[in-house]
């Protein structure tokens, strides 16, 4: 197996991460929800006032995948927890542990922060992805429902 590089992704990877966000979209059957532009990568990814993080995953030089991440707290435990909001790995390398060497460097560094959670959310459609979850140890929260608040409904609701 070829070696695998994780680094912490810069500014000038804003393009490679719209890339990803639109290839995973595609993938999820929602690319047409996708409105965000490299300069919105740049400043919610990048900007002075940001706590969220990306990784780059590449093999033999070339990218091959991506994690963007934030950390969310535990009341209940007292600590932080590592929310994965997005991960992916082109088609191409899919099945041959570049998947898994990204997703054990997410928890290494939910360990070395002091994480009581790992934690994302996977569509009830993705066998493969529920699959390799469940291979590494991870429980389905079957109890919680995932609500959500976006677009006009999150304005009409927040106004005064």
């Amino acid at each position: 197996m070829s070696e695998i590089v994780i680094r912490q992704a810069a500014i000038d990877d804003a393009a490679l991460i719209l890339k990803f966000v639109k290839e995973l979209a595609l993938y999820e059957k929602a690319d047409h929800e996708v409105l965000a532009t490299e300069e919105h990568i740049r400043k919610s990814l990048f900007g002075p006032r940001s706590t969220t993080h990306a990784i780059i995953c590449e093999k033999e030089s070339l990218p091959v995948g991506f994690a963007v991440y934030f950390f969310n707290y535990s009341t209940w435990l007292g600590k932080h927890g590592l929310y994965l909001e997005d991960l992916f790995i082109t088609p191409t390398e899919r099945g041959g542990g570049v998947g898994k060497t990204l997703f054990k460097h997410l928890a290494q560094i939910a360990v070395q922060q002091g994480c009581g959670r790992f934690e994302w959310s996977v569509l009830d459609w993705n066998e493969p992805a529920i699959i390799f979850y469940e291979s590494v140890g991870a429980k389905p929260l079957k109890e919680w429902v995932m609500y959500r608040l976006s677009g006009q409904e999150l304005i009409n609701f927040a106004a005064v």
